[in-house]
C-alpha cells in the first residue's frame, strides 16, 4: 500500500529539481502524476520513464492551467492534488531591478500558484477534497539581500497558503506550504546547467558555502523536499492546513557566533 494510492496529483515544475524528485516519488507511493512544465523534452522523457502523463503547463497562462487540468481529467478521470512547485530566480540589487525582470518573477512565482489554486482547487472539491502544496522558500519568511523580486513572491505564497487554507477547508481541501533553504537544484547550484562545470570543484564550493550558513553544514537534497511534499499530501498530515514547513538545515534558526 502506497501513502498516495487513488491519488491523482499534478505538478508544475516537474521537469527537473524538486519538481521531479516529487513526481517520482509520488508515482512510488501510488499516485497517479501529471508531470507539467515549459521543458518538454525532459518533461516527457520523465513522465515515460516512471508512468506519469506529460503536459505542457506555462505556469502563468490561465489557459495552460485549463489545458492542463482537461489532460488531467482525460488520462485519469479526476484531480484530487496539486503541487504547485513552479518557480524562478534571479539575482539583483532591489533599486537595480529592472520593471520586466521583476514582473517576470512575479507572473511565474506568484501569479502561478494563484491559477494553480483557482483553476484546480474545483476540481479537487468535485472529487470529494484533496490537498495542494505551496513552493514558498526560506526567504518567504525572511529577508535575503539581491533577491527582492523573488522574496517578495515566496512571501505572497506564504499568505495565499493562508488564505486559500481559510477560504478551502470547508471544501475539504488542505493547503499547506513547504519552504526550502538552499537546495541543491539547478536554481541554488547554476553549474548544473554548465556542461563545462566541474562537478568535484562545485561540490567543494557548495560545501564550503552552506557549511558557513547552515547548522547542518550541508546544502539540501532535492528528495528531502520531496518527503515533506508528500506528507503534506498524505493521510499523515490529516489534521494540518494554513502551515509554511521550513526546510532549511536549521538556516531560519540563526547564525551561530561560536
Amino acid at each position: 500500500m502506497g501513502k498516495l494510492d487513488g491519488r491523482v496529483v499534478l505538478i508544475s515544475g516537474a521537469a527537473r529539481g524538486q519538481g521531479e524528485q516529487e513526481a517520482r516519488l509520488f508515482v512510488e507511493e501510488g499516485a497517479k502524476v501529471v508531470v507539467a512544465d515549459v521543458l518538454d523534452d525532459q518533461g516527457e522523457a520523465l513522465a515515460k520513464e516512471i508512468g506519469a502523463r506529460y503536459v505542457h503547463l506555462d505556469v502563468g497562462r490561465e489557459d495552460d492551467w485549463q489545458a492542463a487540468v482537461t489532460v488531467a481529467k482525460d488520462a485519469y478521470g479526476h484531480i484530487d492534488g496539486l503541487v504547485n512547485n513552479a518557480g524562478i530566480l534571479r539575482f539583483n540589487d532591489l533599486v537595480g531591478t529592472p520593471l520586466a525582470e521583476f514582473q517576470q518573477i512575479v507572473q511565474v512565482n506568484q501569479v502561478g500558484v494563484f491559477l494553480g489554486i483557482k483553476t484546480v482547487a474545483p476540481e479537487i472539491e468535485a472529487a470529494g477534497g484533496g490537498t495542494i502544496v505551496n513552493t514558498a522558500s526560506y526567504a518567504g519568511l525572511t529577508g535575503m539581500a539581491y533577491v527582492g523580486a523573488y522574496t517578495a513572491t515566496k512571501h505572497a505564497i506564504v499568505g495565499l497558503t493562508r488564505v486559500a487554507a481559510l477560504e478551502l477547508a470547508a471544501k475539504k481541501i488542505r493547503v499547506n506550504a513547504v519552504c526550502p533553504g538552499a537546495i541543491d537544484t539547478a536554481m541554488s547550484n547554476p553549474s548544473q546547467l554548465d556542461p563545462g562545470a566541474d562537478p568535484e570543484e562545485t561540490a567543494r564550493a557548495l560545501s564550503e558555502l552552506y557549511g558557513r550558513l547552515v547548522p547542518l553544514g550541508r546544502i539540501g537534497r532535492p528528495e528531502e523536499v520531496a518527503r515533506l511534499a508528500l506528507f503534506l499530501s498524505g493521510e499523515d498530515s490529516s489534521y494540518i492546513t494554513g502551515q509554511p514547513f521550513v526546510i532549511d538545515g536549521g538556516w531560519l534558526a540563526g547564525v551561530s557566533v561560536i
